[in-house]
């Protein structure tokens, strides 16, 4: 009788860990931020038919990098918990906390108990109709951590180059104008020096705080460049 191969539990938890973390370090960044009338989500993402920014609901935003497939199942089911969480109580029962809690718990009973874990990082972004202490920002991990984030957030979490220059550029009340540059100067600090990004190569969308419901709206190529001039 052979005896089976032993792997102690912290071992598994950290080839798990690594395994899912350089695969997600492959992917392009995406960053949130909040501006004066919003959230701005910008993700570099030359495709017209993949989308990595997506609404969720009235006021809710979802950015996911890493296994497209994966973070697009949970957009979709996502859309389907809010849709009955709305639908069971009121519209304004729906909240970024409560989805980005889901979220962590899927994410978390796939790393513990499969053998793969899910390679994606999320955010879930919810704007708030009075000012932006409203606003609510949360980065959920591969793992099933979920960080309530302020200010910006960058995935994936190991992004520093991206992190490091939207933090020293970042301030309160910024214009849309000024977020656009800010956030397109950030996703670059990625890149080598000599590459510089336009607006076909940025997938872009705003949380706005003044519309009445359906606060989601992309910024198609011709308002990106208006907004980088």
């Amino acid at each position: 009788m052979t005896m089976p191969f032993y792997v102690s539990p912290e071992q598994v938890i950290a080839d798990k860990s690594k395994f899912a973390r350089n695969n997600i370090a492959k992917g392009r960044a995406l960053l949130a931020m909040q501006y004066a009338d919003g959230i701005l989500i910008a993700a570099e993402n030359p495709s017209n038919t993949i989308r990595k920014i997506a609404e969720i609901y009235d006021r809710i935003a979802f950015g996911g990098v890493g296994k497209i497939n994966e973070f697009d199942q949970l957009r979709q089911y996502g859309v389907r918990f809010a849709d009955v969480r709305g639908y069971q109580y009121s519209r304004e029962d729906v909240h970024a906390r409560d989805l980005a809690n889901a979220y962590g718990q899927i994410l978390g009973q796939t790393f513990t108990h499969d053998l793969k874990p899910m390679e994606v990082e999320i955010l879930v972004a919810e704007v708030g109709h009075e000012n932006a202490a409203g606003d609510e920002l949360y980065r959920v991990t591969f793992d099933g951590l979920f960080v309530d984030e302020h200010g910006f957030c960058v995935l994936p979490s190991d992004a520093e180059a991206v992190s490091s220059k939207l933090k020293e550029s970042y301030s309160d009340d910024l214009s849309l104008q000024d977020a656009v540059k800010i956030a397109l100067k950030s996703l670059e600090a990625a890149l080598p020096p000599d590459r510089k990004l336009t607006a076909p190569d940025i997938e872009a969308a705003v949380l706005e705080r003044k519309a009445r419901r359906r606060a989601f709206r992309r910024l198609e190529d011709a308002e990106m460049e208006s907004l980088f001039a």
